[in-house]
């Protein structure tokens, strides 16, 4: 795992009482000590293992993964953990992963109950598509800027 703290987190930028970001997550899944931090904990380990460079960060109160850009947030409520991409909408879901915020032009949701079966192979893919589009938007920038020259 790269570390945030060293990519994208100055010394100034350290998040509460001094902890990096995947401190804070850490924190986050120990203190839901119910369903909710074990299932947290297991999608923070599937998005790890679809793409090792993934950069956890900490923004709004809520766990942040990025690479190239946001890929998902990671928040918790009573009855379910949710994952929110940022550019969901412009993803592809052939295994109809996304179950939430599916009205919106942007962003698309999945929301996990207690009992929810996580397609693991599904899911990695998202992520990885996630960081595909992330890329393509960094490179078509790149090039734009390039032309203006």
């Amino acid at each position: 795992m790269r570390s945030s703290l060293a990519l994208t987190w100055g010394m100034e930028n350290l998040g509460l009482n001094g902890q990096t970001p995947s401190q804070l997550i850490d924190s986050r899944i120990a203190a839901l000590t119910d369903w909710r931090g074990a299932k947290l904990a297991h999608l923070r380990a599937l998005i790890h293992q679809a793409d090792p460079d993934v950069l956890e960060e900490w923004k709004w109160g809520i766990p942040v993964w990025s690479h190239d850009g946001l890929i998902c947030t990671g928040e918790t409520y009573k009855a379910a953990v949710k994952l929110t991409f940022a550019k969901g909408a412009a993803l592809p879901d052939p295994s109809k992963i996304f179950n939430s915020s599916l009205a919106g032009n942007v962003r698309r949701a999945i929301d996990f109950s207690e009992n929810a079966v996580i397609d693991e192979d599904a899911f990695k893919a998202l992520i990885l598509s996630a960081v595909a589009l992330n890329q393509s938007t960094v490179r078509a920038a790149k090039e734009k800027r390039k032309t203006k020259k």
